[in-house]
């Protein structure tokens, strides 16, 4: 083979021919004529005895052209790749493939380019970085949180409040008609969780033990059953009985009994401790991701337009592993919430074009700092995430190859390089400016879960399903800062369309 002409056109894209020698052209027809003569029915000869040349002169000379293309077109764009010692991303498009006169063939394709970039001064990027100061505020709150876990039910004598649990019978009825699912006996409600339909709860609120009366709500438009959606109601009560909580006073003895603790002073600098921690690593996650940006902010160069859908596929495919650990398929994802598959890639893609802008300043730091990947390193890599996703090492080492590996390990580098080198600017609220994270659709698909999932009784909003049980994920190589794998290099192209032999010529 040789390379018989090589352009490079506007957005970073080039144009090959390769010219593939009659020799070559011929042992793929040949192979392909091998694989298909037990399918050719030629009069005179046992089906796969048929003599190639008996066949093409049945069925036209060309018979096995298509396919014996199909078989050589991958191998000319390898070697046109390879010998222009290019860096492509993407699937490579066939421009034009002609078999000449004498057998020879002349395969033209157009490749993208991995862009060539520059970037800014990477070190010393500012950023703003929450602060982390626990107010005492927050430390009462965690201490209520589990006087409320830890707390006694008492029945009593008085009307129902908020944040009381009431035992109560009820009937449903619309115009006058009990409607399915609409009628318990001895039902728990607790006043306050928002367990049943808007308005509900309130007006219960006020009836003591023994009491009864008329509850009138209006079902919201957007209610699961459609027949009750937007119609007003009027659910029959009976209170049998109201039960308080009683809440463990937050002394010593309390600490005593909810941790390792003997005072209660212990146990609050403990709990001050825990957040500290969990808030400096929240600005941690913080600043890191406004670095990046930052980073991602100063590169020049055009982007291929592969690159970004590239990214967008990955992130589609992350959604469609979350939702599948809640039984969702993305259709019904979708319909739940709304949106289309072309809606979530134009939403994704300010995302994934900055994820690929990260990416590609990271790669020019490893380049300009000389980063690389001891052995250890990539077999700790193996190791970690071995056991991040619970299978055998070996199942990893199957998944990401060790050039994959050593790339993950540099880039990682490279962002601890230039975090470490970032200067944060504090942000006066940490409680307004909570870290960015990676956008992740646990809670859009646990929502559509409990949508799906709906209960029986109308009164009453659905229940969330649970989880199901998570198989081991596939490990792929991603930096913690979300961004793109590299394409690889060896480009696969799209296969022309395949021609099937014709009928016999008269």
């Amino acid at each position: 083979m040789k390379v018989t002409a090589y352009e490079t056109k506007e957005q970073n894209t080039a144009e090959l021919t390769v010219e593939v020698e009659a020799e070559l052209f011929n042992t793929a027809v040949d192979a392909v004529y091998k694989k298909m003569r037990n399918q050719i029915s030629v009069p005179g000869f046992r089906k796969g005895k048929a003599p190639r040349k008996i066949i093409e002169n049945l069925y036209g000379a060309d018979t096995f052209f298509s396919d014996a293309l199909d078989e050589i077109l991958p191998a000319a764009v390898g070697f046109g790749v390879k010998d222009k010692d290019l860096r492509t991303v993407g699937t490579p498009s066939l421009v034009d493939i002609e078999v000449k006169e004498d057998k020879t063939v002349a395969v033209a394709f157009s490749v993208s380019l991995y862009p060539v970039i520059e970037i800014g001064e990477y070190k010393g990027l500012k950023a703003s970085k929450p602060a982390i100061d626990v107010p005492d505020s927050a430390i009462d709150a965690e201490i209520e949180t589990l006087r409320l876990r830890n707390a006694s039910i008492e029945t009593v004598d008085r009307p129902a409040i908020g944040g009381d649990t009431v035992l109560l019978d009820y009937s449903g009825s619309v115009d006058g008609v009990l409607f399915d699912g609409g009628t318990a006996e001895d039902h728990e409600l607790e006043l306050g969780s928002n367990s049943f339909i808007p308005g509900f709860e309130e007006q219960v609120q006020g009836y003591k033990a023994g009491e009864e009366g008329d509850i009138n709500v209006t079902f919201p438009e957007t209610y699961h059953a459609e027949e009750l959606a937007g119609k007003a109601a009027v659910f029959h009560i009976k209170v049998k009985e109201v039960r308080s909580k009683v809440l463990p006073e937050a002394d010593d003895e309390f600490a005593k009994d909810v941790s390792e603790f003997d005072t209660i002073a212990d146990y609050r600098a403990d709990i001050r401790k825990k957040l500290e921690d969990a808030r400096e690593k929240d600005a941690n996650d913080w600043f890191e991701n406004e670095i990046l940006e930052r980073l991602g902010e100063g590169v020049t160069g055009d982007i291929p337009e592969v690159m970004v859908e590239e990214q967008i596929d990955s992130s589609l495919n992350n959604l469609q592993n979350q939702l599948a650990q809640y039984g969702i398929d993305p259709d019904t994802y979708f319909k739940m919430s709304g949106s289309t598959l072309a809606d979530y890639r134009n939403d994704a893609k300010p995302r994934a074009e900055k994820q690929v802008r990260v990416s590609l300043a990271l790669e020019k730091i490893v380049e300009k700092e000389g980063l690389t990947a001891e052995d250890g390193e990539v077999e700790k890599f193996y190791a970690d995430m071995a056991a991040q996703y619970e299978v055998e090492e070996a199942v990893v080492k199957a998944s990401i190859d060790e050039e994959a590996a050593k790339r993950e390990i540099t880039m990682r580098a490279a962002v601890k390089l230039v975090v470490a080198n970032g200067i944060a600017t504090a942000v006066k609220d940490a409680d307004d400016e909570k870290p960015k994270k990676k956008a992740a659709p646990k809670k859009k698909a646990a929502a559509a879960a409990e949508t799906a999932e709906t209960a029986d009784a109308p009164a009453e909003t659905p229940k969330k399903k649970a989880p199901a049980k998570k198989k081991a994920a596939e490990p792929v190589a991603d930096i913690e800062s979300g961004v793109p794998d590299a394409p690889t290099d060896a480009p696969k192209p799209k296969k022309p369309r395949a021609k099937k032999p014709a009928e016999p010529k008269e």
